[in-house]
């Protein structure tokens, strides 16, 4: 079985999962530093009443052979030390001691020569006492006697074993603790999930309500509902065109099929030809301008170039056959960054709009503006109401009978105009005309 699918899926799970593991090797960590630290008393405790073993052992042959003058000298850092004799009396004692009653009347059990005992009194510390014994001494049978006060001494299992239980009922709360937080907080993404769940491509008009928070899940749930609404307007915009493009396809295909279908024959088969030829260029013409527009909404960008905007618009100028005359007024030098192809496209579209529906002449300029380069492509044709000015950028667009498909065109030049103006980094919009006619301005950023 592969590790990954031993893993909890749920980001609830894993949170719990992670903080119970954290926390408990912090805790764990935590009880075994602790018991270490308890532990010290005991074993300095152990060291003590080794001392004192041996400080006893020591005594016992200072009073092997001869009796003790004086005071007993420390032995071993000891210096409460008494030698006592089977009555019971000091026969001798270190300096801390002289004068003083025994210390203990504790005695080696039969067949042991050493005791260990605690003596408590008055408000000194207790003292643990360790004593050896010695028959052979000339004050008789003795039992010498050394004392060392004592540390506190805990019991470190049982305190070992109240924090491990302490650390265990920790952890279980730290646990149920992160579950029940965490769901908390996931409960409005899971308002989200489940909401989104319910929402389908054919109905993109609910929306998920938005936590009152404030927090990250609100923003999530705002970003979630500006999404669909953009999903939304995507699919209906795709929807209209589609309606859009199905009928502009089948006017000339009908047309054409009527016209053949007739079956002229002399002098009407060949007027019959040439309206069934213009059918079929129109078709073409639609078709190629929905393959760029299905290029430009995806995104495909050709190879781009630096090209002097005033020369593009100079060769399409003079290149392309007019229905009107133009005028042009061109700054050199000014140098923009795009693809040859589209924006030559995209002049064109401007001139053949100006061309079509002008009166008697179009004029074009190319200026400098700030760090733009701007053409602006002017008419003297009908015009375009300024409450329209949008409208003429929407696929299919056609806003009167003196710009109706009478006169031609496929209703998606100005949009491709703009698409590719957009996709270059600039804008193309309709503004005044204080001389009547439409003007159209583009906006591209220079190099």
């Amino acid at each position: 079985m592969h590790l990954g699918s031993l893993r909890p899926r749920s980001i609830r799970a894993r949170m719990t999962a992670a903080t119970v593991v954290g926390f408990g090797v912090v805790l764990l960590a935590g009880v075994v530093a602790l018991c270490l630290a308890l532990a010290l008393p005991g074993r300095v405790r152990a060291q003590l009443v080794d001392r004192a073993d041996q400080a006893s052992r020591q005594v016992t042959l200072l009073v092997d052979d001869e009796p003790v003058h004086g005071p007993i000298p420390p032995q071993h850092g000891v210096a409460l030390l008494q030698v006592v004799d089977a009555d019971g009396r000091v026969v001798a004692a270190g300096e801390a001691l002289r004068g003083r009653p025994p210390l203990t009347t504790a005695r080696p059990a039969a067949g042991d020569s050493r005791v260990q005992t605690r003596v408590c009194g008055g408000e000194q510390r207790c003292l643990i006492v360790v004593g050896t014994s010695n028959r052979s001494t000339p004050y008789g049978p003795v039992i010498a006697y050394a004392a060392v006060r004592e540390s506190i001494a805990l019991d470190v299992p049982l305190i070992a074993g109240v924090l491990s239980l302490a650390a265990a009922v920790l952890l279980a709360l730290m646990a149920w603790a992160t579950w029940v937080g965490v769901g908390r907080v996931l409960a409005p993404v899971e308002r989200i999930r489940s909401g989104l769940e319910q929402i389908s491509a054919t109905d993109l008009s609910d929306r998920i309500a938005v936590p009152g928070t404030g927090d990250e899940v609100a923003e999530l749930a705002i970003t979630v509902n500006d999404t669909l609404q953009r999903l939304e307007d995507a699919v209906g915009r795709h929807r209209r065109f589609v309606s859009d493009a199905s009928h502009e396809l089948r006017t000339p295909l009908t047309a054409m099929l009527v016209r053949l279908e007739g079956r002229p024959e002399g002098e009407d088969a060949d007027r019959t030809l040439g309206e069934a030829l213009g059918d079929a260029r129109r078709l073409s013409a639609i078709v190629q301008d929905l393959l760029l527009l299905a290029r430009l909404d995806a995104g495909v960008r050709p190879p781009d170039e630096l090209l002097d905007l005033g020369k593009l618009v100079t060769d399409e100028v003079g290149r392309r056959p007019s229905r009107l005359p133009f005028t042009t007024s061109v700054e050199p030098g000014l140098m923009v960054r795009g693809n040859r192809l589209r924006l030559d496209r995209l002049l064109t579209n401007l001139l053949s709009n100006a061309d079509r529906y002008g009166e008697s002449a179009v004029h074009v300029t190319v200026a400098r503006d700030g760090r733009d380069a701007v053409v602006e492509v002017s008419d003297d044709g009908p015009g375009i109401p300024a409450d329209q000015r949008e409208a003429v950028f929407r696929r299919f667009t056609r806003l009167d009978s003196a710009r109706s498909r009478d006169i031609g065109g496929t209703g998606l030049g100005l949009p491709i105009a703009r698409d590719i103006a957009v996709a270059h980094g600039g804008s193309l919009v309709v503004a005044d005309n204080g001389r009547g006619g439409a003007r159209l301005v583009l906006r591209l950023p220079l190099r």
